[in-house]
């Protein structure tokens, strides 16, 4: 078992530009959840986390008990695995209300480990 200083600060992204900001670092994609990643070159300043669920997945209760088994993901054990001064953005796919939740918390933190092969290309330089 942890204590607590053994736990690693992970704060809250919030606002709207907040989120748009990760949309321009990397992308990891997996059957449960799409994880966006961005550095912040912020060495010092703690991993910031945010959660997104679209309402194609469900209802509300079903929107909330997804987001809430993410924070609780996050809370239990992928937060040791967040790199400080790194923001995450986790958005939900549907698959996830159904999943075991220790598979839930393998993926999230697979996903936080391991980089992706290949970067996004940047948002201008995609072909009509």
């Amino acid at each position: 078992m942890t204590t607590d200083k053994d736990k690693m600060a992970v704060g809250r992204l919030k606002s709207r530009p907040q989120f748009l900001a990760v949309r321009a670092g990397e992308s990891r994609r997996g059957p449960l959840f799409l994880l966006e990643v961005l550095d912040r070159n912020d060495p010092e300043g703690e991993a910031r986390v945010g959660f997104t669920v679209t309402k194609k997945h469900g209802n509300a209760v079903e929107r909330n008990r997804m987001r809430r088994r993410l924070k609780e993901a996050v809370r239990l054990s992928a937060g040791f695995a967040m790199k400080p001064g790194h923001d995450y953005v986790i958005v939900a796919r549907r698959d996830l209300l159904n999943a075991p939740f220790d598979a839930l918390t393998r993926a999230l933190r697979d996903r936080i480990e391991n980089k992706p092969k290949q970067k996004r290309p940047p948002a201008g330089s995609r072909k009509s």
